[in-house]
């Protein structure tokens, strides 16, 4: 929030051709907005973020359906070809063996007892014959029953429709499921920290840009002061040649002065557009656009005193490297729980309801039919040849590397906040040195320049006073810039640069 106001600032159009007014806050709201990598950043923040909730789905009861068709060229048979060819024959069967049987009765039927038959027109012939016909009769109907019956037992499967919806609910995962929900957290967390890393490294190059813009800007106005001191005494001289009171060695001196401050404004010059070019680029801006620094013109660069504290616990809490790296040791303590769930039993409840044309459960029946289901499947590891515990070694050695890698971190960010910290105070004693020899060399010229004028002090005397302030002038910048830059430095080092 504290660069909103800058943020809506950069959005306002500006006229064309007229100059763009940057501050450093602006600048810094420019370079989050069109940072391509932030922007990468925030959607690696939206996928963590998704993977985490479908990590949480894992705890949840899953539905899946399944259906198919299947055509064969033949079908189930319930009865061999032995048996489809004498079922259809068992009336046939049956009859003959009851007519054999029948004739050898009607055999042992004494004499008597036709005789006594034949006196009421019973005879042996007549219950032949009658016997004949009620068999042949049965004979048929008992073929016809058979048929019946093999074609009661045809499956006719040769076109089979299935179909199935199963739920599966976890119960225990070996805590496969529960690390795997920890490493979605801890990879949300990963991605948010990467991009405050991101966020923090592009402020820090457009601070550094700035600065350096300033610090050119400043120099090519000294450049072209100097310059002009030079060309003046480039004239003062010349007309005392003319007058015959120097000498045109000591002319040529002071031109090639002339010629070396014409050069040192050229390369101030170009660097100056190549580094504002540069601050166009970060902050998503053309390149060619025309832009002025707000703290171009000013006179004094500390608007804002840091002062350096060395507080190393501080750097241990924000640096989101240190928070990236406290990550990677948790993602992987997660990882060896996941490879040990694979020598823990498995546990999952299942139950659905499956359909099937034809009924298995109605005599094949070309119709629809199924039943409900329910179980509990039960997976227990035996023997893998020792593959989880190799895996699992390596993942511990894994953890050891990260846990090293943080410790080597941490070691070097506390020396990198010491270092800053002595750097900005060593940045703010050289400038308050820097300062006093500014008054000095000022002080050195006025009286050198003095002195020419009253032709008491050489030309050469006056270069020397002249090239002293230009040096005390250029070390003030220096020193100032670097202040500023100190100060970065020192909040990048503390994680506090936002």
């Amino acid at each position: 929030m504290r660069y909103l106001s800058y943020f809506f600032l950069a959005l306002l159009p500006f006229p064309a051709g007229a100059q763009q007014l940057l501050t450093l806050d602006s600048c810094r709201a420019m370079a989050l907005r069109n940072n391509k990598q932030l922007t990468v950043s925030k959607v690696k923040q939206d996928v963590a973020a998704n993977l985490r909730k479908s990590a949480r789905t894992k705890y949840l009861p899953h539905v899946s359906a399944m259906g198919g068709y299947e055509w064969t060229s033949k079908e189930i048979s319930l009865l061999n070809d032995e048996q489809k060819a004498a079922f259809p024959q068992l009336g046939t069967t049956l009859s003959g063996a009851a007519s054999s049987e029948a004739a050898s009765i009607l055999g042992k039927v004494p004499a008597s007892t036709w005789q006594i038959l034949g006196m009421m027109g019973i005879t042996p012939e007549v219950v032949q014959q009658q016997l004949g016909s009620v068999l042949k009769d049965m004979g048929v109907v008992g073929n016809a029953a058979g048929q019946r019956f093999v074609d009661a037992l045809r499956t006719d499967t040769r076109n089979i429709f299935a179909g199935s919806v199963t739920v599966t609910q976890p119960i225990f995962m070996g805590g496969a499921i529960v690390a795997m929900n920890k490493m979605a957290d801890i990879g949300e967390q990963m991605a948010a920290n990467s991009a405050d890393a991101k966020r923090q490294l592009t402020l820090y190059n457009i601070d550094q840009t700035y600065w350096q813009v300033v610090s050119l800007r400043h120099k090519q106005k000294l450049a072209e002061s100097y310059l002009g001191l030079v060309k003046k005494l480039d004239d003062d001289v010349q007309k005392m040649i003319v007058e015959g009171v120097a000498t045109r060695s000591e002319g040529l001196s002071v031109s090639v002065k002339v010629n070396e401050a014409e050069m040192t404004l050229t390369k101030v010059n170009d660097g100056l557009v190549l580094s504002k070019m540069l601050l166009c680029q970060l902050c998503g801006i053309p390149m060619d656009e025309q832009v002025t620094l707000a703290d171009e013109n000013s006179d004094d660069l500390e608007a804002i005193e840091l002062q350096p504290q060395l507080d190393v616990e501080q750097a241990m809490e924000n640096r989101p490297e240190l928070k990236q790296l406290k990550n990677m040791v948790d993602m992987n303590q997660q990882m060896t729980n996941i490879l040990k769930a694979g020598n823990l039993p498995q546990v999952a409840l299942m139950g659905g309801y499956a359909i099937s044309n034809p009924n298995l459960f109605n005599g094949f029946e070309k119709k629809f039919g199924g039943f409900w289901n329910v179980g509990v499947m039960v997976r227990v590891p035996i023997w893998n040849w020792g593959d989880v515990a190799y895996k699992v070694r390596a993942s511990k050695g894994a953890t050891t590397i990260a846990k090293l890698e943080l410790d080597d971190a941490r070691e070097k960010i506390a020396l990198q906040v010491n270092q800053s910290t002595f750097r900005m105070d060593e940045a703010n004693k050289t400038l308050e040195m820097a300062k006093a020899n500014t008054v000095k060399a000022n002080e050195n010229l006025r009286m050198a320049t003095l002195g020419f004028r009253e032709g008491v002090i050489s030309s050469t005397t006056v270069m020397e006073a002249q090239t002293a302030w230009l040096q005390a002038q250029s070390q003030k910048i220096d020193a100032e810039i670097d202040v500023k830059l100190s100060q970065v430095n020192l909040q990048k080092a503390l994680g506090t640069l936002y």
